[in-house]
């Protein structure tokens, strides 16, 4: 869930009469997220720092514009996500647009061939292979289907926010959540098979 700074809450009325210290202190309070989506999203450390000084550059000059009616970390998501999304269509054209509906959205789902997960050693999720596993499973995943696991399962965004964040239907953030999760269970199957034949 997005919650605000919760110490000091992020005064909007400073920051719309650009109050620098204020803004200062959104950038050191929403840093981090910021980069996190960034980097799961590009899977570059540059690219998310310039993801990173992109989103608070738009912020800056647009704070102005922003109602208020969504938490300020919402909005900065939005941003960011929009920014991501734009690098990757420069990067990869062939991306298909976040915007359109996608066929499997309204297609019945195929059965995948997939591996139960319940039986691992909770250990195993500790590992550094096992992270580096899932970070390369979902960087190939569809970029539409990406952002969605990333703030929904990484960053712990609620399926409303989301869909606010990405100004999608919360039933398109349900089917493609859950189509996320079926496909990086499938890249996983093989992986997480081998491990349980170990024990």
């Amino acid at each position: 869930m997005i919650s605000d700074a919760e110490d000091k809450p992020i005064v909007l009325e400073a920051l719309r009469n650009g109050d620098r210290a204020e803004f200062a202190r959104l950038v050191e309070t929403y840093s981090p997220m910021i980069y996190r989506l960034g980097l799961k999203m590009l899977n570059n450390p540059q690219d998310a720092e310039d993801i990173l000084q992109e989103t608070f550059i738009k912020a800056y000059k647009h704070i102005g514009n922003f109602d208020g009616r969504s938490n300020v970390s919402t909005w900065l998501y939005r941003i960011a996500t929009n920014e991501a999304l734009m690098s990757l269509r420069r990067k990869h054209p062939e991306i298909i647009s976040f915007e359109k509906p996608t066929t499997y959205e309204s297609e019945p789902q195929e059965p995948l061939q997939i591996v139960d997960w319940c039986c691992l050693p909770e250990e195993e999720f500790l590992t550094a292979e096992v992270r580096d596993r899932l970070n390369e499973a979902a960087a190939r995943l569809p970029a539409n289907l990406r952002v969605v696991f990333v703030l929904r399962d990484i960053e712990g965004l609620s399926t409303r926010e989301t869909s606010q964040v990405l100004d999608i239907s919360e039933m398109a953030v349900k089917t493609r959540l859950s189509r996320a999760r079926l496909r990086l269970r499938e890249d996983l199957s093989e992986y997480f098979d081998k491990l349980m034949d170990k024990d």
